[in-house]
């Protein structure tokens, strides 16, 4: 892969390198073997093994399993019933993020799904797309999207995280991700709350342990930060970017911008022209 391409896709949440679908032989098998990136499968018909380490799981229709990278990995058909599978390889930078809130992970790399054919149609979609003169790209991302998001529903342990640590981390990232989106909106703190799905007050605590900052405070600097960038554009008005950043009131604006930075906005452009 060129290194450029490569660069890039290591900053992109979710990107494909490969699909495709097999009717295995009797007793087809691949591996030991290494990946440099997430591979799961999922058996339509017939049966096989996956062993990672000492561990070894049987599987059969309606059953997947998830390679990560850098693992060795042995997979088998059955000798006798030899399966269908179909795959997907991918990784970008919320790969294993996503994953996790599936609960796929190294210690937990298998699943099921029988209750319908969403999911084997998901991966129909994902291998059909390939003969798609246009959008292609567009239509694989989209189904492997929509797969990872119905193995999140049925997480019966909601988001998996390894540590308290890590699941406060994981509501922290959440709740800076949605300020990032929707700075310009008229959000609060309840909607950011309701967003990680925590109530106000508690997630209000656990950010300000790990930030020093309440929410509130975040928000409001976060929108001045970005105020600031826009001001050395002489074509915005104040009021302009009073509603770009979030405030429909620009004398709102105005005072909050002062507090935080010392001087107003039209007083902070004309310190940037000296």
């Amino acid at each position: 892969m060129d290194k450029h391409l490569a660069d890039t896709l290591k900053h992109t949440d979710l990107y494909i390198y490969q699909c495709g679908s097999d009717h295995c032989d009797n007793g087809h098998a691949y591996g030991p073997a290494v990946r440099d990136h997430f591979l799961i499968h999922f058996v339509h018909s017939g049966k096989g093994i996956y062993k990672i380490g000492n561990e070894v799981y049987e599987l059969e229709a309606g059953s997947g399993f998830l390679i990560c990278p850098d693992i060795i990995t042995y997979y088998k058909a059955d000798d006798e019933d030899p399966w269908n599978y179909s795959w997907i390889g991918f990784h970008g930078i919320k790969a294993e993020s996503y994953l996790k809130d599936a609960n796929l992970t190294l210690k937990n790399p298998v699943f099921k799904y029988t209750e319908d054919d969403f999911i084997s149609d998901c991966f129909h979609e994902m291998n059909s797309a390939y003969y798609l003169k246009r959008g292609g790209d567009v239509k694989r991302l989209a189904y492997l999207y929509l797969f990872l998001h119905k193995l999140t529903e049925l997480n019966p342990e909601g988001l998996y995280y390894d540590s308290a640590d890590s699941r406060r981390d994981a509501y922290i990232t959440q709740a800076l991700q949605f300020i990032e989106m929707n700075y310009s909106r008229k959000i609060t703190i309840d909607s950011i709350s309701k967003h990680v799905g925590l109530n106000r007050s508690y997630f209000n605590s656990i950010f300000k342990g790990a930030l020093n900052v309440t929410l509130q405070e975040y928000l409001i600097e976060f929108r001045i930060l970005k105020a600031c960038e826009l001001l050395p554009n002489q074509e915005l008005s104040v009021g302009n970017i009073s509603r770009s950043v979030g405030y429909t009131d620009p004398l709102l604006f105005s005072k909050i911008f002062k507090q935080v930075k010392g001087v107003t906005p039209s007083e902070y452009r004309n310190l940037l022209q000296k």
